[in-house]
C-alpha cells in the first residue's frame, strides 16, 4: 500500500477552487530547512518557497513567503508594516494558528 501524502490547509484551499497542482514529498530533516528540502526534491534553493509565521507587537500574525535561500529582516519587515514590532511566533503558537507542524 502506497502511503498517503499529507493534506495540508493550502492543498484544501487548491483543490476548492480547481487549480492545478503538483505535490512532492521528502523525508524530514530536523533544523534541516530549505537546503535539506531543496537538496531532496533537486532543486536550487532558491526555487523553494518558505513560510515564516511572525507576530506583530499587537499579537496579530503575519505570515511572509521567500526564496529558500533569502532571510528576513524583522526590524525591516516591522517598519514595511507599520507597526512598533514582528518578532517570529512561538512553534506551538505557529501550529495552533496555521495548522502546519513547524
Amino acid at each position: 500500500m502506497a502511503k498517503r501524502s499529507p493534506v495540508t490547509p493550502a492543498i484544501r484551499v487548491l483543490r476548492s477552487h480547481g487549480i492545478a497542482f503538483e505535490s512532492a514529498t521528502y523525508p524530514y530533516v530536523e533544523k534541516g530547512g530549505t537546503r535539506a528540502s531543496s537538496a531532496a526534491l533537486g532543486v536550487s534553493e532558491h526555487h523553494v518557497i518558505k513560510t515564516l509565521v511572525f507576530e506583530t507587537s499587537e499579537r496579530e500574525p503575519v505570515i511572509i513567503l521567500m526564496h529558500g535561500d533569502c532571510s528576513v529582516s524583522a526590524k525591516a519587515f516591522g517598519r514595511a508594516l507599520g507597526v512598533r514590532s514582528v518578532d517570529p511566533m512561538r512553534p506551538e503558537k505557529a501550529q495552533k494558528t496555521t495548522g502546519y507542524s513547524v
